[in-house]
């Protein structure tokens, strides 16, 4: 937590939040319970208490837009080939050692939001950029939760997807709320042990095992998840082990699950990037616990980043980076060998975006 009283600015309202006896305010929207006085602002440090109730900063706010593929989110089961629009506001409630967006998650500079945009104006620029969905990315979405949840409104009425990239570190009602306005998921599930998270990241690791089994229970969300193997700390095969198959008894066999590469960044520039092998490795073991859509990611491998019938082996979507190469499902989504099903959310034909990244300034296109 901020100790400082610091000068808000404009600020918007916000829900979960109750006041403890000693007159300190207590934010309830993730398990950081931050507990503030009048002027101090939560580790997330957009998040404060600003007359006595939880105020939210950066609503209408971002650090950028950008039309990505949806594979670079990444989904590999959801509108495979589709643009996606992104954007993320500034800091974060997890302080990953490891962070590979630091300079926006971990920002506490507000010019770092260069743009601004209200729900309706982001909902008309996904729409006149053909965009299929937009993406709540590069910090998480859960401390920007109230301005996500107005832009995901807004987009529903355009017919535009909603995709949340987040850690899940989140409370159970909050949550509930959030899910209803999302169409897919990708949550980092930085590891499968509680050192892990409380050592480097600042949290605990049953909180994000309950999002992912709400997710997959209790919501229709399409849902990915994605693990960065960090040489010497989360990746032994014991832990590849115990996660893959945790995935497997708790969510089920065609959850995708994607192990990409870490690059040295912010507070551990002293670790080496993942090797090749290690993904390789990781992937091996997830596919022989039972998964049946295992990717490997940050690294060129045509190998581990195509999508296989999990009944005869057959390629159903080759992809080279975020490239499509091969499509062999038919219109309802089955393998055209064999027509087993295809885990995912797919249309007819495949989007043909391809690798392009092309930021966008929203005012040009509203």
């Amino acid at each position: 937590m901020n100790d400082t009283a610091q000068d808000f600015g404009q600020t918007v309202a916000t829900r979960y939040w109750h006041v403890l006896e000693d007159g300190r305010v207590q934010c309830d929207l993730c398990p950081r319970y931050c507990k503030m006085h009048e002027g101090q602002r939560g580790l997330c440090f957009v998040r404060g208490n600003k007359g006595g109730a939880i105020v939210l900063t950066t609503y209408g706010r971002s650090s950028g837009y950008c039309v990505d593929p949806i594979e670079k989110k990444p989904l590999n089961h959801f509108l495979p080939g589709t643009p996606v629009l992104s954007f993320g506001t500034a800091g974060c409630n997890l302080a990953c050692k490891f962070c590979q967006n630091w300079d926006i998650s971990k920002s506490r500079e507000m010019d770092t939001l260069a743009d601004e945009a209200s729900p309706e104006t982001i909902a008309m620029a996904a729409k006149a950029l053909d965009c299929r969905s937009v993406a709540y990315t590069y910090n998480d979405p859960v401390i920007f939760h109230e301005y996500a949840i107005d832009v995901a409104k807004e987009c529903r009425k355009y017919g535009i997807k909603n995709v949340a990239v987040t850690a899940g570190y989140v409370c159970a009602e909050p949550r509930a709320e959030f899910y209803q306005y999302m169409d897919a998921a990708n949550v980092d599930l930085k590891a499968f042990t509680e050192d892990f998270y409380y050592k480097l990241t600042g949290g605990h690791l049953q909180y994000v095992l309950d999002t992912l089994k709400y997710i997959k229970h209790e919501t229709d969300v399409w849902l990915e998840i994605t693990t960065l193997l960090i040489p010497g700390k989360n990746d032994s095969d014991q832990e590849l082990d115990e996660l893959s198959l945790w995935v497997k008894n708790e969510l089920g066999v065609d959850v995708p699950l994607h192990f990409t590469a870490f690059h040295p960044e912010w507070k551990m520039l002293d670790v080496p990037e993942t090797p090749s092998s290690t993904l390789e490795r990781a992937r091996d073991i997830a596919i022989k616990n039972g998964l049946h859509y295992v990717y490997t990611g940050n690294v060129h491998d045509k190998s581990g980043q195509s999508t296989y019938c999990h009944q005869c082996g057959e390629v159903v979507i080759g992809r080279d980076w975020y490239e499509l190469f091969e499509w062999n499902l038919d219109a309802s989504g089955h393998c055209q060998k064999c027509g087993a099903v295809c885990a995912g959310v797919f249309e007819a034909e495949h989007g043909v975006w391809g690798s392009k990244r092309v930021p966008v300034r929203l005012k040009d296109y509203v």
